[in-house]
């Protein structure tokens, strides 16, 4: 975080997703805020933690930002609890309404959540760190290690979180049987145990997570990521995985529109015909040129999306809401300088 100060609070972990924890407010919070000053107060995801924050903002007359990154009310229909979403849905818009600006990482969460009725939307892109994630030096273990040993068959990889919104389940019958492909998933999750069983006696190895220089490498080796899942508000690893030169295909749904444009740097296949999936591999590993075309401009299109464009971006939007909360409050901010 750039030097910055992270306070942790900490909390119980979330019985469907044990890599979140419920951040459940401290008293010491409030105290802290107060002695920092704010000119402004932004809260990311509000649920449990974030109304605080809009609480915090209204008691100490500052503007506030909130942005929207994980679409709840999607998420829990894959998890038997779909009767929920309408009162997801009105819980949120009660919390994001209160923000001067509201903020989301893709046009098209912006047009479901104006629909829903949030209010002072703005589109957020998100960034990578470009430093980190370029094209470079392969390496002949991790290819093999990806490939189950077979370093000349065509690699295609996932990564993400296993879990049952991701759909992984259909890549099995939607690539094998192919000969010279192998599938390697990266990541790990409550799925993962279920996905083990499922692509038993398939070319597909799984890696568990990888983080920083492992899964650069990983990215790398690949020949192409695919990514399969409907419900990502924006899908950060494509952004990564085009960044280190690599071609994705994906379902032309969800978030990673504003990032895979067909035919360019990537190929869409229709989200209710996984079917479509397996021509799209085959296509790729038989068109080297068409691989190459795509992998290059893959890799120009995430050049433009660093870290300091998103921050310059976050930053005008910031000052954005300083503008709309003087107008609506018609007096002069008092706090520390951001």
């Amino acid at each position: 975080y750039a030097g910055a100060e992270v306070i942790g609070v900490g909390g119980p972990r979330v019985p469907f997703y044990p890599e979140l924890r419920i951040n459940v407010p401290r008293r010491f919070v409030w105290r802290r805020v107060k002695e920092f000053a704010p000119d402004l107060i932004h809260v990311v995801n509000p649920v449990v933690l974030g109304p605080f924050g809009l609480s915090y903002a209204r008691l100490l007359r500052v503007p506030t930002v909130a942005s929207f990154h994980t679409d709840l009310a999607g998420y829990v229909k894959f998890y038997g609890a779909g009767f929920m979403a309408p009162a997801i849905w009105s819980y949120l818009r009660s919390l994001h309404n209160q923000a001067d600006v509201n903020l989301c990482p893709s046009t098209t969460i912006r047009g479901e959540l104006q629909r829903q009725g949030f209010r002072r939307v703005r589109w957020w892109k998100r960034g990578i760190d470009t430093d980190l994630f370029t094209p470079g030096e392969r390496i002949a273990d991790v290819r093999n290690r990806l490939t189950g040993g077979n370093p000349d068959d065509f690699l295609v990889i996932n990564v993400g979180r296993q879990a049952p919104e991701k759909r992984l389940d259909l890549l099995r019958d939607a690539i094998f049987p192919e000969s010279n492909v192998r599938l390697a998933l990266i990541g790990d999750g409550p799925g993962h145990q279920v996905l083990q069983k499922q692509f038993a006696g398939t070319p597909t190895v799984m890696t568990g997570y990888m983080r920083g220089q492992e899964l650069v490498d990983a990215y790398r080796e690949a020949d192409a990521l695919l990514f399969p899942t409907r419900a990502e508000a924006f899908g950060l690893v494509a952004l990564e995985a085009m960044a280190c030169r690599l071609p994705v295909i994906a379902a032309r749904t969800g978030g990673v529109l504003d990032t895979v444009i067909d035919g360019y740097n990537g190929l869409y296949y229709n989200p209710d015909q996984p079917q479509e999936i397996r021509p799209l591999v085959q296509r790729l590993r038989d068109n080297p040129a068409l691989r190459n075309e795509l992998a290059e401009n893959a890799l120009n299109h995430a050049r433009s999306r660093s870290w300091r464009a998103t921050m310059d971006q976050l930053v005008d939007y910031y000052h954005s809401a300083i503008r709309v909360f003087r107008l609506s409050h018609n007096h002069e901010l008092h706090g520390a300088p951001i």
